[in-house]
């Protein structure tokens, strides 16, 4: 989710509401000790983003004291060690699903030295399905001080148009005894509930899906949990009041590769939404693809 889920988006949803927790953009520990949060569009965050989990990933020969030093200066409600980025810009450092057991159990057992915030680690099914060695290596995490683990119900290999396997992620919740969040496919209220009744999960975490549509955290508060739904507003003025919110959260030349990321996906609720993603593509400044969006939505009305 790096390049989407930044401030401008949190704050969005905070807005549209559902959400319990957030968590950062994945951020490498070598850098995090010298990122200046106030510029930052990996670190900006206002009070309202709470409770906040920072997700980090660690490469073989890193030093991950330092950058949990500094998230404790950041008033971090939790570390989350990412364990499944399958991105090939890991693989090349060994880091994210590519990292090795040794480091991996090396990796936690300093962070829980270092640090009395909650743990968290998001992982994936492995390289192929194997339950014995899948709860072997979750009941690890677990000795090791993980309070919280994310189970992403795809293979590390896998793309994001191979169903995921929420059973699996089921097979880990009774496994293990500390809560486990679902994570992958869930893009709809009736995907959250097969989720949930496949998986047994104690949560679900949303990623594309949430971009895709950042009203559905509030539809699955209601419609699942029910947890009273605040009303949103029309799909093309969530789109505006995102724009709004890039504009007051990054610097001018971080906005406009944001909201051409963002449309990309929210582009999806339209039936020619590939004119709205290729025109905002196209654009060359913010105040261009506003205009765009404008004349898009005004046609679709």
């Amino acid at each position: 989710m790096v390049g989407l889920s930044h401030s401008a988006f949190r704050l969005l949803l905070l807005e549209l509401g559902g959400v319990g927790l957030f968590f950062s953009e994945m951020l490498a520990v070598s850098r995090l000790p010298i990122e200046n949060e106030t510029v930052s569009p990996f670190l900006c965050r206002t009070a309202a983003e709470f409770p906040f989990f920072y997700q980090i990933f660690v490469a073989p020969g890193q030093d991950i004291v330092p950058a949990v030093e500094r998230l404790h200066s950041l008033n971090a409600q939790g570390i989350d060690l990412n364990l499944g980025c399958p991105a090939p810009t890991l693989r090349k450092q060994g880091a994210g699903s590519f990292m090795s057991p040794e480091l991996i159990k090396k990796s936690i057992a300093t962070l829980r030295k270092a640090t009395d915030l909650v743990l968290s680690a998001k992982i994936r099914l492995g390289p192929t399905l194997d339950e014995t060695a899948l709860l072997d290596f979750c009941r690890m995490l677990e000795d090791e001080g993980v309070d919280l683990l994310t189970v992403h119900g795809r293979l590390q290999n896998e793309k994001f148009c191979r169903k995921p396997r929420w059973d699996w992620i089921g097979k880990v919740k009774d496994g293990v005894s500390i809560p486990v969040i679902a994570n992958g496919g869930i893009f709809t209220v009736a995907d959250a509930r097969r989720c949930l009744e496949q998986s047994g999960a104690d949560g679900l975490m949303l990623g594309r899906g949430a971009v895709c549509c950042p009203w559905l955290f509030a539809d699955i508060a209601r419609d699942v949990y029910g947890i009273e739904k605040r009303e949103h507003p029309e799909k093309h003025e969530i789109y505006f009041r995102f724009v709004e919110l890039l504009q007051q959260r990054f610097q001018p030349e971080r906005r406009l590769g944001r909201l051409k990321q963002f449309t990309s996906y929210y582009a999806g609720n339209y039936q020619f939404g590939h004119h709205l993603a290729a025109s905002v593509q196209n654009s060359s400044t913010l105040e261009e693809a506003r205009q765009e969006a404008e004349k898009f939505f005004a046609a679709s009305a």
